[in-house]
């Protein structure tokens, strides 16, 4: 998906979420049972923001590229956003960025 939505408190219903992430209703309800997405806690049933839509692209991605299983694409999801959290908790520590240095 090239569009980015980076607002959080934009609320988003089961169709806009799926509209927006061209995911099929049925496949999204599928991972809210299994507990691997989630709607916004005390919102209505099926209200989502923009991480969960986030999320969600990004488990459909990994599904469909590389036939991963749902939860194994939701630890992958997991993961890369520990990542995003630790590489700009070092930046905010004054560390150099930790893309570069993986890099080398």
């Amino acid at each position: 998906m090239s569009r980015h939505i980076t607002t959080l408190d934009a609320w988003l219903s089961l169709d806009e979420l799926c509209n927006l992430g061209a995911l099929p209703p049925d496949w999204v309800r599928a991972r809210l049972r299994a507990g691997l997405l989630q709607s916004v806690a005390g919102e209505a049933d099926e209200c989502f923001d923009a991480a969960m839509l986030q999320r969600a692209c990004r488990m459909a991605s990994l599904e469909r590229d590389f036939d991963a299983v749902p939860e194994l694409a939701a630890l992958v999801a997991d993961l890369e956003d520990e990542i995003s959290r630790l590489r700009a908790r070092l930046q905010r520590l004054g560390w150099e960025d930790a893309s570069e240095t993986d890099a080398q």
